[in-house]
């Protein structure tokens, strides 16, 4: 469900919506794990389901709903870290359901991350959380697009922090997992990474910074050596034009906002972000708890309608 006061149940409802009408073409039947009195409070019908195998049934009448309680209601735009348990267990629950096989992949709504924290979640986000649930020692965060992905190699940690961890052997872990996933749940068969540098003009040959020699390089020769279409560094101011973008089919970016800047502004609201690495399918959209809009009818379901689609479609290639 996410964090309950934001757009999370706003957008289901919608999303449940867009497949009543026909139009969910590419989407499998879903459930949401979630309050019932908050899901009913979204203008749809419901149904509460005590087993996910009775879902695709539900669905076709109802949003099907498998309870997790609040523990005090919740206010559009109000996020309470009293709730902040009920939103962890909708995503431990979900990835049980994903473990077992009873459910193909989980979506997440989004979460508001200072709320949880308030709450002594000791994870910087969702990325993270499911890793440990998963007992993945490695994932990793891409965002993608109809027009471009993106993979940042650190996350949820400060630029300077970002700066003073980048490692040689953390890019070749995330460009290794990004080319598996590219060929497992995106059915490329031959993925071109692009690489960015970490500095203006990827160091200038040494005049701005000597990360793209001394980090970068050796993590795309290794790479290369393990038969990954790897190549860079390369400047980040012009590796997103869209003639650029023609020659790769996912750029591995140094640090958060060098990857979630142009994909955000190129397509925010038909991107979406997955998680690789794990044993399960894991979209989201590509958007927060919008708390502002929360409960004024304005929230657009177009992202995470995306996030199921992508969960579909991945789950359709996997085994």
């Amino acid at each position: 469900m996410g964090d309950p006061a934001g757009i999370g149940g706003e957008i289901a409802a919608a999303a449940w919506m867009h497949a009543r009408q026909g139009l969910g073409t590419g989407m499998r039947p879903f459930f949401l794990i979630g309050d019932v009195r908050w899901a009913g409070g979204f203008g749809i019908p419901i149904e509460v389901i005590d087993d996910p195998a009775t879902a695709a049934t539900a669905f076709r009448r109802a949003l099907p709903v498998l309870a997790m309680p609040l523990a005090v209601p919740s206010v559009p735009g109000q996020p309470d870290p009293a709730n902040a348990p009920a939103v962890i267990g909708a995503i431990e629950r979900a990835t049980i359901f994903a473990l077992s096989g009873a459910a193909s992949g989980v979506v997440t709504n989004p979460i508001a991350k200072s709320v949880l924290y308030a709450a002594g979640f000791a994870h910087p986000g969702h990325t993270e959380f499911l890793g440990a649930l998963t007992g993945s020692a490695t994932s990793t965060m891409m965002l993608a697009g109809p027009n471009l992905r993106v993979v940042p190699v650190t996350v949820h940690v400060s630029l300077r922090r970002a700066i003073e961890t980048l490692t040689t052997a953390a890019i070749i872990t995330a460009g290794t997992i990004t080319h598996e996933a590219l060929i497992r749940d995106f059915g490329i068969t031959a993925p071109r990474l692009a690489v960015a540098g970490l500095n203006p003009h990827a160091g200038e040959a040494g005049a701005m910074g000597d990360e793209e020699a001394r980090i970068i390089a050796p993590a795309i020769a290794a790479l290369r050596a393990a038969d990954i279409d790897a190549f860079g560094p390369l400047p980040p101011d012009t590796m997103f034009t869209p003639i650029a973008r023609q020659g790769y089919d996912a750029a591995l970016c140094m640090y958060h906002d060098q990857a979630l800047i142009p994909l955000k502004t190129i397509d925010m609201e038909n991107s979406v972000n997955v998680t690789l690495g794990l044993p399960i399918i894991r979209t989201s959209p590509d958007h927060g708890t919008a708390f502002d809009i929360a409960g004024k009818g304005l929230a657009r379901p177009a992202s995470l309608i995306a996030a199921l689609r992508m969960a579909s479609a991945m789950a359709d290639r996997r085994p």
